[in-house]
């Protein structure tokens, strides 16, 4: 036994040395020597014996979901399909996979993080990195110039996940576009209209949309001097400014991609603004800008749609941002991304970091990229980041409830200071319904104690709507 054991703990030891190596990516020669040995030092201790233990978990950047969890995010699948439907869409569906040459250059730097799959019957395959691609692929080929449809289905990224933060490798899009000709920016105002109705709904703290148009970005690098050629490189690098500094920005553009750091400089001064329509207003009498047609093109769009945000009621919601660039390469007008101005929970909660919960542009050219003679089909949408939202709303109520079993009195109590949540308010009363219904027995009239107190005039107070219990029930059991 204590030559087995001494020959595990080499084993073990020369397994994190392999581990090491490839880490620090060393030579591969190095890495071949030495899981030799370690394939040397597992053959000695049999060929069953030297098995590695099989670890039960799922793969990286997934997750399973509890019936809990499942009930939070029905509430929020609910929200979002009711918003989409009060606005006319229609629902599709597409394969979770497509053609590899389908999904190739439409993303950007992005790419590398397509799952491509392996050889199907001489077809390369990968699956979908988002639901406007294959959207725009649908649109070519049933030859539709004119629909409003809404997509919610799970998407892939090889991503390196932050799970606690909502990002995952397998995810759901809840996506909502408008393809067809139309007026100038009414589509794109009804996108944002239907962003701020479904972030208002599920209540899950006060947020801001910032919008940006393409074109003023590219009109942009122009006056500054950015290369043609470095247009989509450097819209990537603007695009990280939500996430760290400018001068890490620009240490990019210059140390990585080139740029002369006077042009960096240059960009710096225009990608740091934010405001309103007056900045729209102060930008269109910019002498360098606006001698940019593309630029002013977007200017004047951008006036017109801050316009129609004033009669829809949200334009106090929206924030012109000229540091917005998504990065994404099939944007070509108007882009918005929805960000939450403060983390959603009471003071003396631990805080949620989940970056932004919605996003969206225009995307006029994506579907002529299909089309045998090139037909472009104006396209504008949006996308709910639901995951983000669902680890909002499951932390809160991890907080709420003390990260444990609650008895009848604090999830009462938890209802009522749900601080005007619908959404947390029903995720609790699910669970509270859940309870009851598992304290029963099978014969109904003979129900036997509760497992916590339920008081049936609590429940008409705060849910009037909610399921009626038989008289027999309609009273309070102790413990």
């Amino acid at each position: 036994m204590a030559e087995r054991a001494a020959l595990e703990e080499l084993v073990r030891l020369q397994g994190e040395r392999v581990r090491g190596l490839k880490q620090q990516k060393a030579s591969a020669e190095q890495i071949e020597e030495e899981l030799a040995k370690l394939l040397k030092l597992k053959a000695q201790m049999g060929p069953d014996e030297g098995k590695q233990k099989f670890v039960l978990k799922t793969p990286k950047g997934t997750r399973d979901y509890s019936p809990r969890q499942m009930a939070v995010r029905e509430k929020v699948f609910d929200v979002i399909v009711s918003c989409f439907k009060r606005h006319g869409a229609e629902v599709i569906d597409t394969p979770v996979f497509e053609l590899k040459e389908t999904l190739t250059g439409k993303y950007g730097e992005d790419s590398k993080l397509i799952y491509d799959l392996k050889d199907q019957g001489g077809e390369l395959l990968s699956l979908r990195y988002d639901l406007t691609v294959p959207f725009a692929r649908y649109l070519a080929m049933n030859k539709l110039t004119n629909i409003k449809r809404y997509h919610i289905a799970k998407v892939y990224r090889r991503d390196n996940p932050a799970m606690t933060r909502g990002r995952y490798r397998e995810f759901y899009q809840c996506d909502f576009d408008i393809a067809g000709q139309f007026d100038p920016m009414i589509p794109d105002a009804e996108c944002l209209k239907i962003m701020c109705e479904i972030l208002s709904s599920l209540q899950i703290g006060d947020f801001l949309v910032k919008v940006n148009d393409r074109r003023i970005l590219d009109g942009m690098f122009a006056v500054c001097g950015v290369p043609d050629s470095k247009f989509r490189t450097i819209c990537s690098s603007v695009d990280k400014l939500d996430k760290v500094s400018w001068e890490e920005v620009k240490n990019e553009m210059v140390g990585e991609k080139g740029l002369a750091p006077e042009v960096a400089d240059r960009i710096g001064d225009y990608v740091q603004q934010h405001g309103g329509v007056s900045l729209v207003e102060q930008l269109l009498q910019d002498p360098e800008l606006s001698q940019n047609k593309q630029a002013l093109e977007g200017l004047g769009d951008l006036k017109l749609l801050f316009e129609y945000l004033t009669l829809f009621g949200i334009a106090d919601k929206i924030s012109f941002d000229l540091s917005l660039a998504r990065g994404l390469d099939y944007y070509t007008g108007v882009i918005y991304e929805a960000v939450l101005l403060q983390t959603p929970v009471r003071a003396g909660e631990e805080p949620l970091g989940v970056g932004s919960v919605a996003a969206g542009g225009r995307y006029d050219g994506l579907v002529g990229m299909f089309d045998p003679k090139g037909r472009k089909v104006p396209c504008v949408g949006l996308s709910v980041g639901v995951e983000r939202i669902f680890s909002i709303v499951e932390q809160r109520l991890e907080v709420r409830s003390g990260r444990g079993q609650l008895g009848a009195c604090a999830l009462f109590s938890l209802i009522k200071g749900a601080n005007g949540s619908v959404l947390v308010k029903e995720c609790l009363w699910k669970e509270m319904e859940r309870r009851w219904l598992l304290s029963f027995t099978d014969s109904h009239p003979h129900c036997r104690p509760a497992l916590w107190i339920f008081d049936h005039s609590f429940f008409t107070e705060f849910f009037p709507l909610g399921p009626c219990f038989p008289q027999c029930c309609q009273k309070s059991w102790l413990v």
